[in-house]
């Protein structure tokens, strides 16, 4: 079993920054890949950005290239997100994930129960 905690959410104007953190904890942890999803009201929940345990590979979404990076620290248990240049349309429940490499829900076998994220126009 693998046991994903969020923080970091909050309210934050456009252009502004949010760090979101999301430990793990379980026996297995580190051999997961980690990533973050979002789902704002009325809509899909939607890939985000994800993070390969072997190397460190990034995957993200087109929607946040350039503004969010996702990292981790094995020694912490622990997954970042930095968002950068925030924009309304970023708001949403984020959730972390762990599991297989992929950008579909499908692919991710546990999760986190999420922070909310609200940027103001």
């Amino acid at each position: 079993q693998v046991q994903l905690v969020e923080s970091g959410g909050g309210l934050v104007q456009a252009g502004g920054s949010l760090r979101l953190s999301c430990a793990a904890s379980g026996r297995t942890v580190r051999s997961y890949n980690m990533a973050w999803f979002r789902q704002a009201p009325g809509k899909e929940r939607e890939f985000v950005a994800a993070i390969n345990w072997s190397d460190d590979s990034i995957y993200n979404a087109d929607s946040v290239k350039g503004r969010f990076t996702i990292s981790r620290d094995n020694a912490k248990n622990t997954v970042y997100l930095q968002m950068n240049s925030l924009k309304p349309e970023d708001t949403a429940v984020y959730a972390c994930a762990a599991g297989a490499w992929g950008r579909r829900t499908d692919d991710y076998r546990y999760w986190g129960q999420g922070t909310q994220v609200t940027v103001s126009s």
